[in-house]
Formats: structure tokens, sequence, C-alpha cells
């Protein structure tokens, strides 16, 4: 059996100021809407959550109101860590877990590619010590090193509390091996891999185009129930996302400047930028995005207000 359940996982972007001051009011605002949405299981600080580039007090700050509005909407926060320091990624676990997180999302160390020994040895440290909390992993290029299905297999046997793992690889290969080599582990799949590893498998499905919750619930009940037909149609409106998209990555820029494009979308007071030295998108090439996406893909769009 699984030891997560399947359904739609998205981040909560963070919105900063023009002074790169933490906009509380929006951040939350957007959590609860989203959550009146219809999509409960959210997280703070991937990498489209600017995690890997906050100070302890601003990490705090955001975790306080996240964990505030996720209980206020009878949800559970999951909470990402990612840092170089394991010592810095235990002392953040610790402190969540005195406020009641249980549930959070870790990414290996990424100033040099881990060995072998060195990632076992990051999971018994991290999920060997809070026996009492659930870990997914996220399995990005940005750590240098990406965890194999067969070591997951082996990591699952060793520890009972990690649950699911976010892979946003296409790889038709390397989806089969996972949800074959890690059954019990919830595989949470970006919307591609999703609708070819649910035709074998049951996976979670990882929202990264989030402009159109309904779309999103479409192609998780298709593929709950191996529609293939949906599944094929909801690609195709995919690969047109991409191809909107794809003007904005030359060059390409980090992960949450896109994000925050989607959360713009949803609410206009959503700034763009980022934390410093990261570029954001401009306003200009934002506006032409949306454009582009209301004219070939308008029920992926919410309504304009």
């Amino acid at each position: 059996m699984k030891r997560y359940p399947q359904c739609i996982m998205a981040t909560c972007c963070v919105p900063w100021d023009e002074q790169g001051q933490f906009m509380e009011e929006v951040f939350r605002r957007g959590v609860g809407n989203t959550l009146r949405d219809g999509t409960r299981h959210l997280y703070v600080f991937g990498t489209a959550g600017e995690g890997y580039a906050v100070t302890d007090e601003q990490f705090f700050a955001i975790v306080t109101a996240f964990v505030d509005e996720m209980r206020s909407g009878n949800a559970e926060p999951m909470v990402g860590v990612i840092h170089l320091s394991l010592g810095t990624i235990l002392e953040r676990i610790e402190r969540c877990r005195e406020m009641g997180v249980r549930d959070y999302q870790i990414s290996l160390p990424s100033w040099g590619a881990l060995s072998e020994r060195e990632v076992f040895t990051f999971f018994q440290e991290v999920c060997g010590r809070f026996r009492d909390c659930r870990f997914l992993h996220y399995n990005l290029p940005r750590t240098k090193r990406l965890v194999t299905p067969e070591e997951y297999a082996r990591l699952a046997e060793e520890h009972p509390n990690l649950v699911a793992t976010k892979n946003s690889s296409d790889s038709f290969s390397t989806t089969a091996r996972l949800l074959e080599q890690a059954p019990q582990l919830q595989h949470f799949l970006s919307e591609t891999g999703f609708a070819y590893g649910s035709q074998f498998s049951e996976c979670g499905l990882l929202a990264s185009l989030v402009t159109g919750w309904s779309e999103l619930r479409r192609l998780l009940r298709a593929g709950i129930e191996k529609d293939a037909a949906t599944l094929t149609q909801v690609t195709r409106d995919v690969r047109i996302y991409f191809e909107q998209l794809r003007f904005l990555m030359d060059p390409p820029l980090i992960d949450g400047a896109y994000d925050k494009m989607f959360a713009r979308i949803h609410d206009p007071e959503f700034p763009l930028r980022l934390l410093p030295p990261y570029e954001s998108v401009g306003e200009e090439e934002f506006k032409r995005f949306e454009a582009a996406l209301r004219e070939k893909l308008p029920h992926w769009m919410p309504p304009l207000r």
C-alpha cells in the first residue's frame, strides 16, 4: 500500500515587496484561495518557493504564516527544507516540529554530488532522527546527483517514514522503474510524466502548470480512471503550454521566476520579483505570456478580474 495519498501536490510561492520584505497578506491570500479552490496538499519552500535563498528569520516568519493558514483551512502543511548544511536542515526541522509540522520535503545538499554512502547517511540523519515525521524527497538535478529507483527501493525499506518522492523527469524508462522498484512510495510526477505513469500504476500529480486547477483535476481523474483519451488530450495542451513558455527561457531563469507568473495570473497583486541575485520575468514578457495562454488555452486560465 502507498504511504501517502494519491493527490495533486502544489507549491506556494512567496511574494516580496520592493524592499525585499515578505508580503504576508498576499501570501496568506494565495494559500487560502488555493485551499478553497480544492487543492489541499500544499507545500512551501521548494525551488519555486525560494527555499534555497531565505535566511533563518525569513524562513520561520513564512513557515509561521503558512502553518497558520493551512491549519485555518483544515489542511496539513508540508515544509520544504533546502540547505547546503545538514546541520541547518536538522535545526530547521526541529523548530518546525515544535510548531506541530510533521510533513517535510527534503533535498540532498548540493555543494557537491553525494556518493551513494553519503546519500544513505543523509537519509539516516534526517528520516532516522525524526521518526514521528513524514518525508517526501525532492529528486532534482540541481543537487548534482539524482537518487535512482533502485536506491529508493532500499531507502524505503530502511525508512518507513519516507513516504513519497517528487520526480519531474519525463523519461519513460525512469518513470517505469520508479513505480516498479519502490511501489510503496507515492511518486509525484509532473503533468507529462503523470500522463504516462498513471496508465501503469498509481502515482501523484505534481502541479507545475497551476493556472488551471480544473484541468489539473481532470488530469488526475483521468489518471485514476485510466482514461487514455483524456490523458492524451491534456498532454497535447501541456505541449502547447510549454511552447508559450519557451520564449521566456532564453536565457533560462531560476524555476521560481515562472511559478511567480502563474501566481500573478491568479492574483494581479502578486509581484514577479525574486530575492537577489536571481532575475525575474519582466512585466512586458509576462503580459505577452498571459495573452498567449488566454488565446490558445483559455480553458487553462482563471476568469479575468
